[in-house]
């Protein structure tokens, strides 16, 4: 072989870390129990799912000789929650952890594990709110369960959590991955259509962010490839009949994908401007990242085109929007109009439906570029972004 024939050499550094396993598939619940049992013996149930559900997985697992006490779990869970439910670990001499639910139930789960096996307050851990301390000790094993098919977070490092002061941030370290991932798509099927076009466009959000992000990786690469294709196939038909079972896996399958991306390559400037939303007015994190998705693609794209045409993450939307409307010859702009499209179909609201104005982004924009989750957009979040994010009122 002479030099010109030689393949390009590949220079690129990473790292990969998840959920010490995963079980994924539609029936994988039935495994819950005997999951349980290899891990302890009194069980702290996290419980964001309906109570048939939580009901009939509690039962199962004491079935297996496992004690269950079940926790709510607060829509938007803040300090307070974490805090209480970390001394209810302590004092219950748990030692093992479920998160049954959507993210605020898995993300409860995993901080309330954390903080119990660390001890102190959780300021001390908490990133740009906190002082960002890393954890010491492992948390109590942790098994995650989702119900829905939106925010990856049976296999992420992090759980989000809202401060006093009304700022969703992260408590984050390698150690709080969960020492196992139940993924069953089945429990999904009663997700409300609503709630399945919040979730699943979250979840889109997540493995677009990942694919055009200053960190993405080969590894997460794959991932991204294969979510984005399956979500763009499953979402709209997974609304019109949450019973597909196809479907439903489709999107629980773009979700686990998404969690796996994030969780090793990094996120962007959607869920940098969406925690801080979410914390100020309260709108749900997947409604936020659905309004957010087509405007801030938008602003990337054109920021891109005038200050750094040649960035691979142009070409890596042109990829996605490819993936996204099965045209060979689709640019970056295709994807948005793709996005906007599904949107409207799915019928999904502005932020202007949650009391967001006009006069409210420069803020919102500005406390933005200090979330964690903008550091790996494609390009920097500045004022620029406002013009943009006036589609998304």
């Amino acid at each position: 072989m002479n030099s010109s024939s030689r393949p390009p050499e590949v220079s690129v550094r990473f790292e990969f870390a998840t959920a010490g396993r995963i079980l994924f598939g539609p029936g994988y619940a039935s495994a819950l129990p005997g999951v349980c049992r290899e891990l302890g013996g009194r069980a702290a149930l996290f419980a964001g799912a309906p109570a048939g559900v939580v009901a009939e997985l509690a039962a199962g697992i004491e079935g297996q000789g496992v004690s269950v006490s079940v926790f709510a779990v607060p829509v938007e869970p803040g300090f307070d929650a974490a805090a209480e439910s970390a001394d209810a670990l302590r004092e219950g001499s748990f030692d093992l952890v479920i998160g049954l639910g959507g993210g605020s139930a898995i993300d409860l789960a995993k901080a309330s594990a954390a903080l119990a096996a660390n001890g102190g307050a959780l300021e001390d851990y908490m990133e740009v709110v906190g002082k960002g301390r890393p954890l010491e000790k492992p948390p109590l094993p942790v098994v995650a369960v989702p119900t829905t098919a939106g925010t990856g977070s049976e296999v992420t490092r992090n759980a989000v959590l809202t401060s006093p002061e009304g700022v969703k941030a992260s408590l984050r370290s390698p150690l709080m991955l969960p020492m196992r991932a139940v993924v069953d798509p089945a429990l999904t099927r009663d997700m409300p259509r609503s709630l399945t076009a919040s979730t699943g466009l979250d979840a889109l959000a997540q493995l677009l962010e990942a694919f055009v992000c200053t960190r993405a990786n080969p590894l997460t690469d794959g991932f991204c490839r294969t979510g984005i294709s399956s979500a763009a196939a499953n979402l709209v038909r997974a609304c019109d009949d949450g019973a597909d079972l196809g479907a439903r896996t489709g999107m629980s399958l773009a979700s686990l994908l998404g969690g796996l991306a994030l969780a090793n390559a990094g996120l962007g400037a959607v869920h940098g401007i969406a925690a801080v939303i979410g914390g100020r007015f309260g709108v749900p994190h997947g409604e936020a990242c659905a309004a957010l998705l087509a405007p801030v693609t938008m602003a990337n794209v054109s920021l891109l085109e005038r200050l750094a045409p040649s960035s691979p993450a142009l070409t890596r939307y042109a990829e996605a929007a490819t993936m996204l409307t099965g045209r060979i010859d689709a640019g970056p702009l295709d994807a948005v109009e793709w996005i906007e499209a599904t949107c409207r179909k799915l019928g999904m609201k502005g932020l202007g439906a949650w009391g967001i104005a006009s006069a409210d982004l420069d803020g919102i924009v500005e406390a933005g570029s200090r979330a964690s989750s903008s550091r790996s957009n494609p390009v920097p979040l500045t004022g620029e972004f406002v013009q943009f994010l006036e589609r998304a009122l």
